[in-house]
């Protein structure tokens, strides 16, 4: 089976091992409800686990790769368990895309918000269209960013802009992301789709071996502290959860 069927994602492989993994929520600018999350993992879980697959476009249907928590679908947890059950979820998506063994190029469009800026960033060859832009809300929200960004920011854009962009949330638009590395590449928008599909098959056409090898050595040996920065961010999200003050202001987000 080539294909795999998800409710909110879809999984497609095409010619010469490129599977294209699109958040299918447009309607919704692929906003993050439960349902997205889990869809989300087990997408990348399976294609890391399908012989077929050789590398991945990861991508958003419509008018935006995702614009965070789906504000109008969230579900405030209202128990420590609940709380960590969710970002655990979370997590494990994260746990997929990067830590996963096959290289995965993302193709982002429009406005990637929160997670799912924290998504593109998870990415090996994150390409940006033109006209896409970018920030992390959650310390306004009184919680905390996940997706291990606590690692990968400072590793590619400095500790100083990481702090910048994590504390005050400031939006980026894709040159500026261009030029401090956290784009790799910027294309016009009518080009995306080509340019990752040209990345994507790049990377098929390697010897696999030697391309997992070294997405797996690059992450240990450049990101030493990736799976501490995964455990540490869910233990700060739990906690921001369970503070009154972030329902007040989810509230009136």
């Amino acid at each position: 089976m080539s294909d795999f069927t998800y409710d909110t994602v879809l999984s497609e492989l095409g010619e010469n091992g490129v599977r294209t993994i699109t958040l299918n929520r447009p309607g919704s600018l692929n906003a993050m409800n439960r349902q997205l999350i889990d869809d989300v993992a087990r997408a990348f879980e399976e294609a890391n686990a399908d012989p077929a697959t050789r590398a991945m476009i990861f991508t958003g249907a419509g008018k935006a790769f995702c614009a965070g928590d789906d504000r109008r679908e969230h579900v405030h947890p209202e128990t420590e368990e609940e709380a960590r059950d969710l970002v655990q979820a979370i997590q494990r998506a994260t746990h997929a895309i990067t830590l996963g063994a096959k290289p995965v190029v993302g193709a982002i469009n429009g406005w990637a918000v929160g997670g799912g800026f924290e998504w593109a960033i998870n990415c090996d060859f994150p390409i940006w269209a033109q006209s896409a832009r970018g920030f992390f809300p959650e310390v306004s929200l009184n919680l905390f960013v996940t997706g291990a960004v606590t690692s990968l920011l400072p590793a590619l854009v400095g500790l100083n802009k990481a702090r910048e962009m994590l504390f005050f949330g400031d939006r980026y638009d894709a040159e500026e992301l261009l030029r401090i590395g956290l784009a790799w590449k910027i294309v016009p928008d009518q080009d995306l789709m080509s340019a990752a599909q040209d990345t994507a098959q790049r990377l098929a056409d390697l010897p696999p071996l030697s391309v997992r090898a070294m997405k797996r050595v690059l992450n240990a040996a450049a990101l030493p502290d990736l799976h501490r920065a995964l455990q540490l961010e869910t233990d700060a999200t739990v906690a921001g959860f369970m503070d009154p003050e972030t329902t007040r202001r989810l509230s009136a987000f």
